[in-house]
């Protein structure tokens, strides 16, 4: 359909969605963004596209997406409609229109998320929807080095997914780091990189949390890399932990961009 282009800034709890992609008979976030729209809009098909499709039970407090409007709408206003008629699953931060040759996925120059990691002995009930629970005891400074070895470009065969479509598995990641949270012992690590392959950053983590416990060297991390193969990296995360933070369209706010070799 044409219309005026609206860009909007969203944030998702993503624990009861199919993942962000519309799919028969599932609920989605883009399901539920189109369903609302299409209600504003008087019956009119309104098709939503995201910045990132994640999958199910992974959040985001910085989703982009993109739609055009059959009608002239101020975005405050469109913006104020959609958060009423959305679960409070969704909430709708910003909203701006914006020029037709904008687009959520094809014009973002990098993506930051995190991943949340619950390491108390025993799992926190609050938390269980947001982290993944470790429960033996990790090492910072071997994490450390661990992420040291991830930043720069290579090629991530090794940490995608096997059913991965793309061909090229080249990333860059300009930033990998890791703080804890005193106050609820999480474990929260942050990766910054221009493109993220499917389950990249969740097998990243089952990795990370072997070097964490002993079960690998930090310095194993470079071979993985070179090894080009699935088998040779730790296991796929759950997605709880999973957060989709921030999209980037300049590459002057990305972190860590002027460091690209």
């Amino acid at each position: 359909m044409t219309g005026l282009r609206y860009k909007a800034k969203i944030i998702y709890d993503g624990t009861h969605f199919s993942g962000y992609q519309i799919q028969p008979d599932e609920r989605t976030v883009q399901g539920d963004l189109e369903k609302v729209l299409t209600k504003i809009a008087k019956g009119e098909n309104v098709r939503v596209h995201g910045a990132g499709r994640t999958d199910a039970g992974v959040h985001a407090r910085g989703q982009i997406i993109h739609f055009d409007f059959p009608f002239d709408i101020d975005p405050v206003g469109l913006m104020t409609g959609m958060n009423s008629g959305t679960t409070s699953e969704i909430t709708i931060l910003d909203m701006e229109r914006v020029d037709d040759s904008f687009h959520a996925r094809y014009l973002a120059k990098g993506k930051k998320y995190t991943y949340r990691v619950d390491n108390n002995r025993f799992r926190d009930p609050f938390l269980r929807h947001y982290s993944h629970h470790h429960r033996y005891p990790m090492t910072r400074e071997k994490v450390e080095q661990a992420l040291k070895q991830l930043v720069g470009r290579h090629d991530f065969t090794s940490f995608a997914s096997t059913h991965s479509d793309k061909e090229d598995k080249v990333r860059t990641i300009y930033q990998a780091s890791v703080k804890v949270d005193e106050d609820t012992n999480e474990w929260v690590f942050t990766f910054v990189g221009n493109g993220f392959l499917y389950n990249m950053i969740r097998i990243l983590m089952g990795t990370l949390l072997q070097v964490a416990d002993g079960r690998r060297e930090p310095e194993e991390i470079k071979e993985i890399i070179a090894a080009r193969d699935r088998e040779a990296a730790g296991p796929t995360l759950s997605p709880s932990g999973l957060c989709m933070e921030t999209v980037y369209y300049d590459t002057e706010d990305i972190p860590g961009y002027h460091k690209e070799g």
